[in-house]
């Protein structure tokens, strides 16, 4: 039982001070040796600036690519006979295409018809109806009547559209 009892105290000793003090001085030093490597080497951005030669590169490319299709002849596909022209001679056709027809007369313009209110639906604006204000009603007057001789007629739509019915005028309190 004796030998139990050791054991448990051998197991259950403390580290020594100077054992945590060395630890602490070695995370001090690896800390001292990183500074020492990484702390004078300036900040540069090598690697924004290789990425944005890179992007400049691509995009030249890219307009070269481009240029050239679009200023040589080339087939697109040979077996259809499809071929690519310069953008130029492209325009020059189809300006010279465009130039040796004759256009087409316009057929006629169709009006839409003309919308006819609800029935319970008042011709007045809205706006003078939360006024308050009274429009009084414009009878309409035939354009064959003597008198209509004077005043314009009417727009055809309107001569086409069937009357809408008159609402009376709202009432006006003093």
């Amino acid at each position: 039982m004796a030998d139990t009892q050791s054991a448990r105290t051998i197991a259950y000793t403390r580290a020594p001070f100077s054992t945590w003090l060395g630890i602490v001085c070695l995370f001090v030093l690896f800390g001292l040796i990183v500074l020492a490597v990484i702390g004078p080497s300036p900040r540069t951005s090598d690697y924004e600036e290789m990425r944005a030669k890179k992007r400049m590169e691509k995009l030249k490319a890219s307009h070269e690519e481009s240029q050239k299709e679009l200023t040589t002849y080339a087939w697109v596909d040979k077996n259809k006979g499809v071929a690519r022209i310069p953008i130029d001679r492209a325009m020059e056709v189809t300006v010279g295409d465009l130039a040796q027809k004759k256009p087409a007369p316009a057929g006629p313009i169709a009006t839409p018809p003309a919308q006819t209110a609800p029935a319970g639906a008042s011709p007045a604006p809205a706006a003078s109806q939360q006024l308050g204000t009274a429009q009084p009603a414009q009878p309409s007057v035939p354009a064959g009547s003597p008198a209509g001789q004077g005043a314009a007629s009417p727009p055809p739509a309107a001569q086409q559209s069937p009357p809408s019915p008159a609402s009376p005028a709202p009432a006006t309190t003093p």
